[in-house]
């Protein structure tokens, strides 16, 4: 059975073009890996408590399809809160191995971005991106739980833009 565009009405034409979705495999990849984040929760400062605040009633991540996740085996990306000190950065390096490809990680908070008020302390580590690559830094000392959102959909329009693309955005 072969279709024609010749046989079909105008208005059939038209149900078509609203109703028939053309993409590729990437993207439609892409599209379900940004819609179903699975974090694992890093909380090492005051900005774990912004954290699990974004996990809360109010703000609610789970309707945006996020869900915390307790194993890294489980997870697909890390969410770094706070300050991360020398003796427990093989840790989150350990549990950045052990998490499946693709991989994202979140840092947030000045702590973890550039080690803080404590950056001068010979035990903190100046950046969590010097031991592990980073896709979205979120500033503030601590960030709202409305930053940590936002840093959410930004990653998630860098998982679609990467898919649509075939370009990673950041070098690993």
């Amino acid at each position: 059975m072969e279709l024609k565009l010749e046989d079909i009405t105008l208005e059939e034409q038209e149900e078509l073009k609203r109703n028939v979705l053309v993409t590729s495999l990437e993207q439609l990849k892409g599209w379900a890996r940004s819609g179903s984040l699975w974090p694992l929760q890093f909380g090492l400062a005051c900005c774990a408590i912004e954290m699990m605040g974004t996990g809360a009633a109010h703000f609610d991540q789970d309707r945006y399809g996020v869900m915390f996740r307790a194993s890294p085996r489980q997870a697909d990306c890390m969410i770094v809160a706070g300050t991360v000190t020398k003796k427990m950065a093989p840790v989150l390096r350990r549990l950045y191995d052990q998490m499946p490809e693709p991989k994202y990680v979140i840092s947030m908070g000045v702590c973890a971005t550039a080690g803080g008020p404590y950056v001068r302390s010979y035990s903190v580590v100046k950046g969590v991106d010097q031991i592990v690559p980073v896709d979205v830094y979120i500033p503030g000392c601590p960030p709202n739980p409305a930053a940590l959102l936002y840093g959410i959909n930004k990653l998630k329009e860098k998982i679609r833009y990467e898919a649509k693309t075939g370009k990673r955005v950041t070098d690993r």
